[in-house]
């Protein structure tokens, strides 16, 4: 009662009281044939005292989970259980050879030598058969009485017995002794059994931690060493996994400029985020979560430091066992160079258009003006020689030619003849690629962009080339007139509107540049008018002949010395009206 009473002190988790008790049934019937060389009392505490030590052992060997504490520790707790005076510990490999991990008063060297072959073939059939192997006097056992080894080495007991872990033999311990008063009893092996099997579970333990651990290092060094940036965030928006190519886009993008790499977990992204995107990254990111639904951004523009970031965002839902949701995969590429290349390409195309186009205008119009050159070199010579019907008919083929290039001419500026190819197109996204284009252009040095863009703005049936060239032709006015300012610093915003009512999209290029005259503003969209030195007057022109192209129309506001508005009002079909 006593013994029970201090155990239930220690008050010992439940797993290690059912081993307790388990190991205690056992020991009680594999105990009972030792010889009775002591009182009842003392071999009661020597009952006790192994069973305390194996409980003992079972809490220190799971109290680590690296191999190589535990094989040595094995090992160490082994020998002092048993008062063994050599032992060594062995492993299966992959290829099921055994391989010598540790041993006591035994060189690793001296293995393949002739004092241990009788301990290696042991060894070889305990992990070959699963089953113990004990001898209480090997000196008189038929088994192995005749080895060299044996005799050489006086060996009187050994003990080897698999280490299995869920009926998987994964290695072997071996013990021997050669003394007389420390010889191993029958009960010894069943002790030793259960040891053994108390330290396989701790090695494979140990094992799958490692390769947990070789999995994690490898999975992080993957992640961390991509050239996308990957953070991975919980259901309360926390970070938990953040790459360093996250972290480098980060600072590239302005946003928490210094923080270290590991600072970054346990942050809400929100707290990363600059203050201006934090709803749009808080509505993003819990529509992910609500819905399930991934959400990706071609392409966003940032500025810092003078340099243009474009980005690629991708928010997708992160999915447990149960196909819950518990959190999101962020993943943001920067994808500058590759729209830089982009630009380059389509420029490089359209230039070569243009090229094509110069050529077949430039034959058309050669057509007209030889027939010009002919006969106004036949015109003074008809005069001179008094033929009159001849000088008529050449100043009619000279007035006919000039009639048909003028109109030619301007047939080619008539954009309502044009045939256009309209495609469904996001405003927010034409507007930030061409900002992203024409900023590094030495004319915008000095000019700082502000855009505007309303969430909630459809996308809009247009001709993408002809709506980007009515905003670069404003674009271009507006640094004009913030040029024509002493200071030459200025500001262009540019912003969209979703009106509702009338169900039209406005688009609004304001500058704080010279402004224009009052009695100028009527005239701005006529043909050849312009207050620009190297002006030709055909800019606005144009730009309001594409917005009657899209049955739209632009108009302007202006006040001189404090800037102009231009708003370029498109109409959205009915079957558009959903947003992006």
């Amino acid at each position: 009662m006593k013994t029970k009473e201090k155990k239930k002190k220690k008050n010992p988790p439940k797993e290690s009281v059912d081993i307790l008790s388990e190991m205690g049934t056992m020991f009680e019937k594999v105990r009972s044939s030792r010889p009775r060389l002591v009182v009842d009392q003392k071999e009661s505490e020597l009952k006790n005292n192994d069973l305390e030590a194996l409980l003992d052992i079972s809490k220190a060997i799971n109290s680590t989970l690296v191999l190589e504490d535990i094989l040595q520790m094995v090992m160490r707790r082994a020998i002092k259980l048993f008062g063994a005076e050599r032992g060594f510990l062995m492993l299966l490999d992959d290829e099921g050879n055994l391989q010598f991990k540790t041993a006591h008063n035994i060189c690793k060297e001296s293995l393949s030598k002739e004092d241990l072959k009788i301990s290696m073939s042991i060894a070889n059939k305990v992990a070959q058969s699963g089953e113990s192997i004990y001898t209480s006097d090997a000196q008189r056992d038929k088994r192995y009485s005749k080895q060299k080894s044996i005799v050489e080495l006086n060996l009187k007991s050994i003990m080897c017995v698999p280490m299995k872990s869920k009926e998987k033999i994964i290695g072997i311990l071996y013990l021997d002794n050669s003394s007389e008063k420390s010889i191993f009893l029958e009960s010894d092996l069943r002790l030793f059994e259960v040891f053994a099997g108390q330290a396989a579970i701790a090695i494979e333990n140990a094992k799958l931690y490692e390769n947990l651990l070789a999995m994690k290092l490898y999975s992080e060094n993957v992640v961390n060493l991509t050239p996308i940036g990957i953070i991975v965030v919980d259901k309360n928006l926390k970070i938990t996994i953040a790459n360093k190519t996250s972290q480098d886009i980060f600072k590239k993008a302005g946003w928490k400029e210094g923080l270290d790499f590991f600072p970054f977990k346990n942050l809400s992204i929100l707290d990363l985020v600059p203050s201006q995107e934090k709803n749009k990254w808080k509505k993003i990111c819990y529509q992910v979560l609500y819905t399930g639904n991934p959400f990706e951004e071609a392409r966003s523009y940032h500025r810092f430091q003078g340099e243009e970031l474009a980005l690629s965002l991708k928010v997708s839902p992160l999915h447990n066992i149960d196909n819950k949701i518990m959190g999101l995969i962020i993943v943001l590429e920067d994808i500058t160079e590759k729209v830089i290349l982009e630009k380059h390409l389509i420029l490089s195309e359209k230039l070569a258009a243009r090229g094509e186009m110069a050529a077949s205008i430039g034959h058309e119009l050669n057509n007209y003006l030889t027939i010009i050159l002919n006969n106004a070199e036949l015109l003074p010579l008809n005069l001179k020689k008094g033929e009159f019907e001849k000088v008529k008919s050449n100043a009619k083929a000279i007035f006919g030619s000039v009639t048909t290039m003028k109109r030619f001419t301007d047939g080619l500026m008539d954009f309502s003849s044009l045939e256009t190819q309209k495609v469904n197109y996001n405003l927010r996204n034409l507007i930030e690629d061409l900002l992203f284009s024409m900023k590094p252009q030495k004319q915008f040095y000095e000019i700082n962009f502000v855009t505007n863009f309303d969430s909630d703005l459809p996308k809009l049936n247009i001709d993408v080339g002809q709506i980007q060239q009515v905003l670069i032709n404003l674009i271009n006015n507006a640094a004009d007139a913030i040029g024509r300012k002493k200071e030459k610093r200025g500001k262009i915003s540019i912003s969209t509107f979703y009106n509702r009512d009338k169900n039209r999209a406005e688009i609004k290029v304001e500058d704080d540049g010279a402004g224009i005259h009052k009695e100028n503003l009527e005239k701005v969209f006529e043909p050849r008018f312009t207050t620009k030195k190297k002006g030709h007057g055909f800019g606005l022109v144009i730009c309001e002949r594409i917005a009657k192209n899209h049955k739209g129309r632009i108009s302007v506001e202006s006040k001189v010395g404090k800037g102009s508005i231009f708003t370029l009002s498109l109409p959205i079909k009915k079957e558009n009206k959903t947003k992006n």
